[in-house]
């Protein structure tokens, strides 16, 4: 059974850092498409970030570019989500999701979800 497993969630100031980590069982993170999303709560999931299975290439939604980094661990089979200068609108639920195809932004093209970690930050 596949499975993908946020962690790191929690409550951090403005302009902190968390890492998010996201750790697939049932499948290996080095031949999936595995991205980030987020949503809060009344408004819609959003793509955040995406790293593809092939040659390791990444690709950034506009609100992660220049604060965020998605990297992979093949050996840990591991998916982590680096954010730094935080802001509190980017308080959400981050969800983490694999398909075996595209790196794309779109929610529909992805079929396995973990369950989400929870961020908020404060201002």
């Amino acid at each position: 059974q596949m499975q993908l497993i946020e962690s790191g969630g929690g409550l951090v100031q403005a302009g902190g850092s968390l890492s998010l980590s996201c750790a697939a069982t049932g499948l290996s993170v080095s031949t999936y498409v595995v991205a980030w999303f987020r949503q809060a709560p009344g408004k819609e999931r959003e793509y955040v970030a995406g790293i593809g299975w092939e040659g390791g290439s990444t690709f950034y939604g506009e609100l992660a570019k220049g604060r965020f980094t998605i990297s992979r661990d093949n050996a840990d089979n591991t998916v982590t989500l680096h954010m730094n200068s935080l802001k509190p609108e980017d308080s959400a639920t981050y969800y983490c999701a694999a398909n075996r195809i595209l790196l794309t932004d779109e929610t529909a093209d992805y079929t396995v979800w973990g369950q989400g970690t929870q961020v908020t930050v404060s201002s």
